[in-house]
């Protein structure tokens, strides 16, 4: 029985030692790299579409959705095999995109044509288009699905959108050439990057109001090199973790007093990030240097840099 036990706990650990993948996109190569999250290697290269950016997951980690942006549509791969199941609708230049709770649904940014297109995933057609500002990138959702902010690179809004009418409510002026948007884990606040401004806004999705700004000074970095792309709260509400493109640089903020804590040095133009379920672990895309760091979030420490293709861009993690 003891040893019944034993090996019963070694596959259950082995079980979920094996789930523990990274897919990355590879813009320049059109490929998707997938690390070994436990090993701290990539286990495989697959080729995809042309410009891959924007990667996600199915809420079951079945199935990897791939933004395919000059073949304008969507790929879907079976997230085991990598295999091509179907593609998705989209608009010209889809950028990055974000699934409903459900999964039902999938809205995604196109940056040629200032629209934000809504797929549905059962009947795999578009359903409709909402018209945004100039450069739609960044997707960010609520946990209950009601309530979507797209951002406009050129329009420097944060557009807050109704999902049961697909209309703007309100549009929020942010600084120039937002790129992500994300809510944090109570839905109480929403966090826009702006590249070109090298701040991060933060908004109150009730009153749509500008709440703070956080700017960011990094001892021997030029402002022009710091621009905030990346963002992730944790879920205990404690860290935010704000990715400086240029300045190589990943800024930790303390989510409540939005003061910077601490810069970690990573890769040459840190681009996109996530998490592993735990959350013990964060992965950053680095596309100048090819690489992707991965970081202890206990500890606040870069523990290894993993070489991927080239310009690696998106990055998406197995949630089970």
């Amino acid at each position: 029985m003891k040893n019944f036990l034993i090996i019963a706990i070694l596959f259950f650990t082995f079980s979920k030692t094996k789930a523990n993948l990274a897919y990355i996109t590879n813009e320049k190569d059109n490929t998707v790299s997938v690390i070994d999250i436990n090993k701290k290697k990539v286990v495989k290269t697959v080729k995809v579409g042309q410009r891959p950016r924007g990667i996600i997951m199915s809420k079951d980690g079945k199935l990897v959705l791939i933004c395919v942006s000059d073949d304008d549509r969507v790929e879907v791969r079976d997230a085991e095999t990598m295999k091509l199941k179907y593609y998705l609708p989209s608009g010209p230049d889809p950028e990055l995109f974000i699934l409903s709770p459900e999964d039902d649904t999938l809205y995604i940014a196109n940056e040629d044509d200032a629209m934000v297109t809504v797929v549905d995933m059962v009947d795999k057609m578009i359903v409709d288009d909402i018209p945004v500002g100039v450069e739609p990138e960044g997707m960010g959702l609520t946990g209950n699905g009601k309530i979507l902010v797209n951002t406009s690179e050129t329009t420097n809004m944060a557009h807050f959108i109704d999902t049961e009418t697909l209309e703007i409510t309100e549009n929020v002026l942010v600084d120039a050439r937002p790129r992500v948007a994300m809510f944090t884990p109570d839905d109480k606040e929403v966090w826009i990057s702006a590249e070109i401004g090298g701040t991060v806004k933060v908004i109150s999705p009730d009153s749509k109001e500008v709440t703070h700004t956080i700017g960011f000074e990094i001892p021997g970095v030029n402002e022009e090199s710091i621009q905030p792309v990346g963002v992730r709260h944790t879920k205990d509400g404690k860290y935010t973790f704000i990715a400086l493109g240029p300045a190589n640089r990943i800024a930790v903020v303390d989510s409540k007093t939005k003061k910077v804590i601490k810069y970690l040095l990573v890769g040459q133009r840190v681009w996109q990030l996530a998490f592993t379920p735990d959350q013990k672990t964060l992965l950053s895309t680095n596309g100048v240097s090819n690489d992707v760091s991965i970081i202890n979030v206990n500890k606040l420490k870069v523990e290894k840099s993993v070489k991927v293709g080239r310009f690696p861009w998106g990055v998406v993690i197995s949630p089970n």
